[in-house]
């Protein structure tokens, strides 16, 4: 069967290694390119038989983790790479502890990206030589990263919104929903993330998701 790749990076450049790379570790794979994270759920939406999907950690609609964790949450089953310019070991551990299967720095070589996307679709997890992914987390932290995996990808958006200083009826305009299900979204983000107020939630996915969960709207009121 062909192998479905989708290539989710707002450089045509980089995008154009990528598929050099995807070319020579498989050879006749359908590879789609795309430049946001609305053109990548649009590009799952028409191919959910997707197998693999190779994701930038800063494109339009992406902030720090969040497209990330909005994809682990929306489409479980389909294995991510993320491919990033930033190398630090802390970001690559917490790439995989968002559900990432494998990291790709940008500075890699083709013949290593290649490496990387077989050993991803041969089940397996691949990350730069000499990381280490062992390095201890503190509780806190890792209690957040893994309340923040629990939200459902409507819930992601909804956070993602409120990040950005958006209030209920400007999510609800832009979800397409009533204000009452964006106050349901937002009861439950709370109580999953364990914290009392939407300001708190920003804060908290800021400190976790990274600096690109903007705390502009931690001054949004519901």
């Amino acid at each position: 069967m062909m192998t479905r790749i989708v290539i989710a990076d707002d450089h045509p450049l980089f995008r154009g290694a990528l598929r050099q790379a995807v070319s020579h570790a498989l050879a006749g794979s359908e590879v789609s390119e795309v430049g946001s994270l609305e053109a990548l759920g649009q590009a799952l939406a028409e191919a959910a038989d997707t197998d693999l999907i190779l994701l930038d950690l800063s494109m339009p609609g992406v902030q720090g983790f969040s497209g990330l964790l909005f994809l682990r949450a929306s489409y479980p089953e389909i294995p991510v790479i993320v491919v990033s310019a930033n190398d630090d070991p802390a970001v690559i551990r917490r790439c995989i502890e968002f559900g990432a299967l494998g990291f790709l720095p940008k500075t890699a070589e083709v013949a290593q990206m290649g490496e990387a996307i077989q050993a991803v679709l041969d089940g397996g997890v691949w990350t730069p030589p000499g990381v280490d992914l062992s390095a201890p987390v503190d509780h806190e932290t890792a209690d957040m990263v893994r309340r923040l995996a629990t939200l459902t990808p409507q819930q992601v958006r909804v956070l993602m919104m409120l990040s950005e200083g958006l209030l209920n009826k400007q999510i609800a305009y832009e979800l397409g929903v009533s204000e009452a299900t964006v106050k349901a979204h937002v009861s439950a983000i709370l109580t999953k993330l364990n914290v009392d107020s939407r300001t708190q939630a920003v804060i908290a996915a800021a400190k976790i998701a990274g600096a690109g969960w903007a705390a502009q709207g931690a001054s949004a009121t519901s």
